[in-house]
């Protein structure tokens, strides 16, 4: 029914993101992506937007981009996804993060999403690994960086033992990360970043 909302950042946290549209102030369930992408409280914002209807409930979900919106409705297809799975995976890692871990079939790493478990990121894989081939963006194919998963697995896992979000710990070794590096190197550069 929505497309996308237009107006000024009321509120923003804990998932929520609130505009105020002409007036009309719209709560939205966003992921620690869009939270992370959108501008600041008094900002004017256009958040990409999906309605899910149930018999309970309308719920707004909303998304910084459409390359995450498109992501979560592949995600909200598979059997044991629901709206708020999706934006928990969403959070979990930027969308490229998660598409090259579908399209890897990396269980490790997809399991590891809180309140995903083994079976369900099977099942993730299973159904989506070629059903990205219909959106054409440079995001969703497999970077050139993340070449060494097991070196990018461990720096993240790294990070977020050291109290970052697996969000910001994913932004951090995408954006050092280059083929072939290992581990420790990978490490050390990553720990210089943060205290940059």
């Amino acid at each position: 029914m929505f497309a996308f909302i237009s107006g000024i950042v009321e509120e923003k946290g804990n998932n929520i993101v609130v505009i105020n549209s002409n007036g009309v102030g719209f709560e939205l369930n966003v992921s620690d992506t869009t939270i992370y992408e959108l501008p600041d409280v008094g900002n004017s914002a256009k958040v990409y937007t999906y309605m899910a209807v149930r018999e309970d409930a309308i719920t707004l979900f909303g998304f910084a981009s459409m390359e995450e919106k498109a992501t979560f409705l592949k995600l909200i297809n598979v059997s044991g996804i629901g709206g708020k799975v999706a934006i928990t995976m969403l959070s979990a890692m930027p969308v490229s993060a998660l598409i090259d871990a579908i399209l890897t079939e990396n269980i490790k790493l997809l399991s590891s999403i809180k309140g995903l478990g083994k079976k369900t990121a099977e099942r993730v894989v299973l159904e989506l690994r070629n059903s990205f081939d219909d959106m054409q963006i440079s995001l969703l194919k497999p970077s050139t960086t993340m070449v060494n998963s097991s070196a990018i697995e461990e720096t993240i896992d790294t990070l977020v033992a050291m109290g970052l979000t697996r969000n910001d710990a994913t932004q951090i070794v995408k954006n050092i990360a280059k083929p072939d590096m290992k581990s420790e190197e990978l490490i050390k550069l990553a720990l210089k970043n943060m205290n940059k």
